[in-house]
C-alpha cells in the first residue's frame, strides 16, 4: 500500500527542508505518493524560485498519512502571517486524528515552531534547529526540548534539526515503513549516510557501519549482507573487495572501527533473530544464520550484549 506524504507549503519555505525529504521519498519508488498543500496555489521559496500547483488544504487526511511541516527562511515573520495562522487552525482541527496516531507528523528544522504554535508539541519530546531552540521553548513551554539531536521521536510526532536533517529523518522513516534494504538503497543512491541521535533506537546491522564512501568496503559489505550464512573466510571476502586480506582488515578498523569477523557476526545475529521471531527453534535458526552450533550463536549473542 502506498503511503501518502503531505508537504505543507508556506511562503518562504526553505527549499531544502522540502525538496530534501521529497527527493528521498521519491527515490523509494512507488512506496510513497507525494502531495503539496497550502493556503495559496503559489509560494516563493527561500532560494527565490516560486513553487506552483499547490493544492488547497483538505478537510482531513486519510489514515496512515505522513504530514511534513518544513521550516521557513524567516520563522519570526513567516510563521505569524495570515497564511501561517490558517495552517495553525487547520492543524488544530487535525489534532483528533493526530492524537489517535492516524497521522504521523514530521517537522523539519523550524517547522517544529509551527507544530508548537498549533499545540502539537504540548508535553512532547522534540528538537529543532539550534538557532530557534529558545523560541521553541517559549512556543511549547510544556515540551521537553532535546538539544544536539538529529531528530527526536515522541510517538507519532517527529522533529528534526536544521535543514539536511530532514533527509536523515526521511531515510529513517523509509527504514521504519519499508525496511532497511530500501532505506540503504536510497541512501547509497543519494550518496548520503545514516546518522542517529542519542534517543534513536540502534539501527540494525544492515544499516550500521555504512556511513562511508570507500568502494572496497562497500563491495565486501554487499557480499556479506547478501549471504551472511555462507561459510566465509577472510581471503574470500578480500577477493570480493579486490584488496588483500591484510588491507581489508585495516580498512574495516580505520573506517568502521570493527573487524571483518565481528561485522559478519552481527549480520548473522540479526538473521538468527529474524528466524527466531518467525517461530523456528534455536538450533535451526542458528544454523540457518551461518553459526556452526547454537552454542556459537549464544556466545556471539553474549558478546553483542557486553
Amino acid at each position: 500500500m502506498r503511503i501518502d506524504v503531505w508537504f505543507v507549503m508556506l511562503p518562504g519555505v526553505l527549499s531544502l527542508d522540502m525538496t530534501g525529504p521529497a527527493e528521498t521519498f521519491v527515490l523509494a519508488g512507488d512506496a510513497f505518493r507525494l502531495h503539496y498543500i497550502g493556503p495559496q496555489p503559489d509560494v516563493p521559496t527561500s532560494i527565490g524560485l516560486t513553487m506552483s500547483g499547490i493544492k488547497p488544504l483538505p478537510e482531513s487526511l486519510p489514515p496512515g498519512s505522513l504530514l511534513v511541516l518544513p521550516g521557513v527562511s524567516d520563522s519570526r515573520c513567516q510563521f505569524s502571517t495570515p497564511q501561517a495562522q490558517q495552517i495553525q487552525h487547520w492543524l488544530m482541527r487535525l489534532q483528533p486524528q493526530i492524537q489517535r496516531q492516524d497521522i504521523t507528523v514530521m517537522c523539519v528544522c523550524s517547522g517544529a515552531l509551527l507544530a508548537a504554535k498549533s499545540g502539537l508539541l504540548n508535553h512532547r519530546q522534540c528538537t529543532t534547529h539550534h538557532d530557534v531552540i529558545n523560541r521553541l521553548r517559549t512556543a511549547a513551554p510544556t515540551a521537553t526540548i532535546k538539544e544536539n539531536r538529529i531528530f527526536v521521536q515522541d510517538e507519532n510526532i517527529w522533529t528534526s534539526a536544521g535543514i539536511t536533517s530532514g533527509i536523515d529523518l526521511a531515510l529513517h522513516m523509509i527504514n521504519r515503513l519499508c525496511g532497511p534494504e530500501k532505506a540503504l538503497a536510497v541512501a547509497r543512491e543519494m550518496v548520503v549516510w545514516f546518522r542517529r541521535s542519542g534517543d534513536d533506537p540502534q539501527l540494525s546491522p544492515w544499516l550500521r557501519y555504512r556511513n562511508h564512501l570507500h568502494p572496497a568496503i562497500h563491495r565486501a559489505q554487499d557480499a556479506l549482507t547478501a549471504e551472511p550464512q555462507k561459510t566465509w573466510n577472510l581471503p574470500e571476502i578480500a577477493a570480493v573487495a579486490h584488496v588483500s586480506p591484510r588491507h581489508l582488515t585495516r580498512l574495516f578498523q580505520s573506517h568502521l572501527g570493527i573487524s571483518v569477523r565481528d561485522y559478519l557476526e552481527q549480520l548473522r545475529l540479526a538473521v538468527a533473530e529474524q528466524w527466531l521471531l518467525q517461530g523456528r527453534g534455536v538450533e535451526q535458526s542458528s544454523l540457518a544464520a551461518g553459526f556452526s552450533s547454537p552454542r556459537q550463536y549464544h556466545r556471539a549473542r553474549q558478546r553483542s550484549v557486553n
